[in-house]
């Protein structure tokens, strides 16, 4: 939360509300302590495990933040609760994003831990799939590399999969974000919203689209990390004892 109000007040600007998407440590751990230093903060969420939740919102309802709108949009899958943000400024040249938590990923797509594929589907191709394709998406991770190594294990003769997986490591070597994505691009390297393409189906042995979600998301949670060599210096400071008193201490 301190790295986030230093932000605000580099901006200059008020925080008003937060919205969350899940109620996971890792998207939602920062909202107490945000409460308790910004008093009247407004805390929107659909799932009542989100910490200092004030204002709980449901499918399609609509907000208002000075000219920005927000659209709720109810994707129940990751958790029970997971809700996605679509957001746009009336008369505004820039395009509509869509903060879609950890439900829609570049490349990818969050993992079933409440939810079922029906759920996922249903999410992917009615709600988020439908949002205008040049919706800048917004995910809550980076895991673009990880996730396009994995659709090129699906597709690997998919040259938007070669290019992007290429465009991405460069910008993970450089330290620079992968994030946003178009939906219009997703379409086009995402396996999980490619469940209707003939080399997807053939992939996962499937042609029913839910069969088809369901196999890939089981084959994307088996898709182990290439062994990484192991860093010289490291290992030997390891052999030196080096790292000892750290052990030590802990």
């Amino acid at each position: 939360p301190f790295q986030l109000l230093e932000i605000i007040r580099k901006e200059d600007v008020v925080l008003r509300a937060i919205l969350t998407t899940h109620h996971h440590w890792d998207h939602a751990r920062g909202n107490e302590e945000l409460a308790r230093l910004c008093p009247g903060l407004r805390v929107f969420g659909a799932d009542q495990r989100i910490g200092a939740l004030t204002d709980t919102v449901t499918h399609g309802q609509e907000l208002t933040f000075g000219a920005i709108r927000v659209r709720c949009l109810f994707t129940p899958c990751h958790t029970s609760g997971h809700m996605c943000y679509f957001m746009w400024e009336d008369d505004s040249p820039d395009a509509p994003a869509l903060f879609s938590g950890d439900t829609l990923f570049v490349g990818g797509c969050g993992q079933f831990f409440e939810g079922t594929a029906e759920q996922m589907y249903t999410n992917l191709t009615q709600i988020l799939g439908a949002l205008p394709k040049d919706t800048k998406v917004f995910c809550g991770h980076e895991c673009t590399v990880r996730n396009l190594k994995f659709a090129l294990k699906v597709e690997p003769e998919n040259e938007m999969v070669k290019e992007k997986l290429a465009w991405a490591k460069q910008r993970d070597d450089e330290d620079l974000p992968t994030v946003p994505s178009t939906l219009q691009e997703e379409f086009l390297y995402n396996p999980f919203l490619r469940v209707m393409e003939e080399p997807v189906q053939r992939f996962t042995g499937q042609t029913d689209p839910v069969e088809v979600l369901r196999m890939l998301r089981t084959e994307r949670d088996n898709f182990k990390k290439p062994k990484e060599r192991p860093n010289p210096p490291a290992m030997l400071a390891f052999d030196w004892g080096l790292f000892s008193p750290f052990l030590e201490k802990k």
